[in-house]
């Protein structure tokens, strides 16, 4: 037997990030090992996540995954304590049948919710808010609630005699407001925990607030489940074979957006990944291939311009036909130049376009991205694929053709990439979002692939395989210059 939960809320801020955080570090600290996972596209949260419980989180993306792919991941990551973090409201979602909802992710893994309710201001009315959400899909088990923002030792036992009385949900948990348990929150969510210099520190105090005022026994009892079993589901084989490649990766306090999943998917297809600070370091690591994931350049720009001797060698490497792929934060970082609060910061050079920042977001959500014949990594056999059966071919075009161009991901950015030449190439027609111009998206410079959108290693994408074997590939045709290896 083992342990599976979802910490989900009414709506959104009701403190279910924080709660998760808590328990995560409360139930490691008695020593469990705690797996977490996020529902949806997010890398903020799980960052947290995933230093709380000392594993990495793991996304479970209802829109972007098959189910078999949900279920897959969950099980094969499971611990002995698995905790799954919603996002929004519980019954929230892009469907109006809730097909994506956190209660239908609840019910593909059979998870106990716990309902984190702020419960600033109410008293009585609880009881309706939770009869109401129990009547609402009576398919799920709402195991439990646990109150947050209460103002005092009154208000709790008067929230505790109203759930008593009108319910037969547990309260499990009783928080009093302490804004010591706040995260610094800006434009994408929570501050990233590789940018909080006391993120230990936060952790672990709000772990001990979690574990003094939550009753983790009761949670863990109303938790146990029989663990589930692993679906089989499809694996892309290795597109070539070779020795192993080097991927250069920028980790510090401006990059950090990565997935867990993806990372072990390029090591998988034979990446050897780099860390570097773009901060730091001075120089780019002797590599093959360079990787630059999302994060907040725009705060850190000043120190990025600084660090002017790993600009110009990233730029000379991309130039020479290093292959390169970046989103959205490693976007920005390779343009020209960033303009953020009044001040214009230069920085790669290597995209010929300047990035502005916005007080609104720019795109924002899911992307439905159609491949285009530019895309300069190699494309698996068709069979490689999964069929996105919510995409029905168009005319003229057959289920495979289709699953082969049309990609599912996401995107969420508050700047734009402008000044660009008519003569750009891109990699993909953005079908829905936004992408660079609201029509395309993935610029192609040399042997660089830049995006907006943040892909994922699931569904039809697997982005992570093709990257290494373009990154073999050059390698190949730079060491043995002979005509049917170049590209």
């Amino acid at each position: 037997m083992s342990n599976r939960m979802l910490i989900s809320a009414a709506h959104k801020s009701s403190g279910k990030t924080m709660v998760s955080i808590g328990l995560c570090a409360a139930l490691s600290a008695r020593g469990h090992a705690v797996q977490p996972f996020k529902k949806g596209p997010d890398y903020i949260d799980p960052m947290w996540l995933s230093q709380a419980a000392g594993h990495p989180c793991r996304n479970l993306d209802m829109y972007l995954m098959e189910d078999a792919d949900v279920v897959a991941t969950f099980a094969r990551h499971a611990r002995a304590v698995n905790l799954v973090e919603g996002n929004k409201g519980l019954y929230d979602g892009l469907s109006l049948d809730g097909s994506n909802s956190n209660a239908a992710l609840a019910k593909l893994l059979d998870l106990p919710i716990f309902l984190v309710i702020d419960a600033r201001g109410m008293t009585r009315g609880i009881a309706p808010l939770i009869l109401g959400y129990q009547a609402f899909d009576r398919d799920i088990n709402i195991a439990g609630v646990i109150l947050n923002n209460l103002g005092g030792s009154r208000h709790e036992s008067k929230l505790r005699q109203v759930i008593e009385h009108y319910t037969d949900v547990p309260v499990v948990g009783a928080i009093q407001h302490d804004a010591r348990l706040s995260i610094i929150e800006r434009h994408l969510g929570l501050m990233p925990s590789n940018e909080s210099h006391v993120a230990n520190a936060k952790i672990r105090q709000i772990g001990e607030a979690i574990a003094e005022q939550v009753d983790l026994d009761q949670l863990l009892a109303l938790s146990c489940k029989a663990p589930l079993p692993v679906p089989h589901t499809a694996e892309v084989q290795p597109m070539s074979s070779g020795d192993k490649v080097r991927i250069a990766i920028a980790r510090d306090r401006a990059f950090g957006f990565y997935y867990a999943d993806d990372l072990d998917a390029l090591q998988a297809a034979g990446a050897e990944l780099v860390p570097f600070d773009a901060l730091r370091d001075a120089h780019l690591p002797k590599v093959d291939g360079l990787y630059i994931g999302g994060g907040f350049p725009e705060t850190c720009a000043a120190e990025l311009e600084a660090n002017a001797s790993l600009r110009g060698e990233i730029r000379q490497a991309i130039a020479n036909g290093l292959p390169a792929y970046a989103e959205c934060g490693g976007l920005m970082y390779l343009s020209r130049s960033i303009a953020y609060e009044g001040h214009t910061f230069d920085m790669v050079g290597a995209i010929p376009g300047d990035v502005k920042m916005h007080a609104k977001p720019v795109g924002r959500g899911y992307v439905h991205l159609r491949e285009d014949a530019a895309h300069p990594w190699p494309r698996p056999k068709p069979l490689q694929y999964f069929p996105l059966s919510n995409f029905p071919p168009q005319a003229g075009e057959s289920a495979n053709e289709k699953s082969n161009f049309l990609i599912r991901a996401h995107e969420f950015h508050y700047s734009s990439l402008e000044n660009l030449p008519k003569d750009c190439r891109f990699a993909y027609h953005v079908e829905r979002g936004f992408g660079i111009d609201g029509k395309r998206d993935g610029i192609i410079v040399n042997n660089l692939l830049a995006s907006y959108t943040h892909l994922r290693t699931i569904g039809s994408c697997y982005w992570a395989t093709r990257f290494v074997a373009c990154v073999r590939r050059c390698k190949v045709s730079h060491s043995i210059p002979t005509q049917e290896n170049v590209i």
